[in-house]
């Protein structure tokens, strides 16, 4: 299977040429950041929309949905290395090349890579963790998913992956996250309960500001008053 999308003439061949070079045509400069972006940028991007949906679910709805959610960006991280591990072997099974090494004239972004090229570790990784992060919170999950389809793009992009490196690490990031989900959410759901009720780790799972007592103007409850009209009497009154 080392041959696959070896032919000139296959699509995943041809959309690899007409993505890569749009590098070929843009600026030095560009072609810098995009091999950043998609080499680091955008996996710490979606690390940080990660921490923003934490910080977030602790401080918002009951504790049950606080609950919930934790429970669910746990498992994002986690079904995010499964499915790297899980490609390991699909990765030596399939044995197909960079492809910089069978294909001439690709502006390659990022020098060093010697591995094999299905499926994508980044977009594997990406989706998982967008995946992931969607059954914790749909919000933040639709935008980690878009970080994962950019992360796609900038992979064919850069001239390290094919088309369909990238479109396989997407199916195999999305497939460990969601079918394996059921399963992962029993199982952490009472560590993360255990958690919500222990003493300082607690506010891991739900802020301190969430469960404290407001109070009762802001909640539109008016403080009890002693005389004044509302009661028809007054200081004097109750002293005589």
């Amino acid at each position: 299977m080392a041959g696959l999308a070896s032919d000139g003439s296959n699509p995943d061949v041809s959309l690899l040429y007409d993505i890569n070079g749009l590098a070929k045509a843009a600026p030095p400069w560009f072609d810098r950041v995009m091999g950043f972006v998609g080499e680091y940028g955008i996996m710490l991007a979606m690390a940080l929309v990660v921490l923003w949906c934490w910080w977030s679910v602790r401080r918002r709805g009951t504790l049950a949905d606080s609950v919930s959610a934790v429970t669910g960006l746990v498992w994002a991280p986690l079904a995010a290395g499964i499915a790297l591990l899980v490609n390991i072997p699909i990765r030596g099974f399939v044995e197909r090349p960079r492809p910089f090494r069978d294909h001439r004239g690709l502006e390659v972004l990022v020098e060093g890579k010697t591995d094999f090229s299905f499926v994508s570790d980044h977009a594997t990784l990406a989706m998982a963790l967008g995946v992931g992060l969607f059954v914790a919170h749909r919000r933040f999950g639709l935008a980690a998913i878009g970080l994962a389809l950019a992360e796609g793009f900038a992979r064919v992009y850069m001239g390290v992956h094919y088309p369909t490196d990238v479109i396989g690490g997407f199916a195999l990031g999305t497939a460990v996250a969601l079918l394996l989900a059921p399963l992962a959410l029993a199982l952490l759901t009472p560590v993360v309960s255990a958690v919500a009720r222990s003493g300082r780790a607690a506010r891991l799972v739900r802020s301190r500001r969430a469960d404290a007592p407001r109070h009762p103007e802001a909640v539109g409850i008016p403080e009890p008053r002693i005389g004044g009209p509302a009661t028809g009497t007054d200081h004097n009154d109750l002293a005589a």
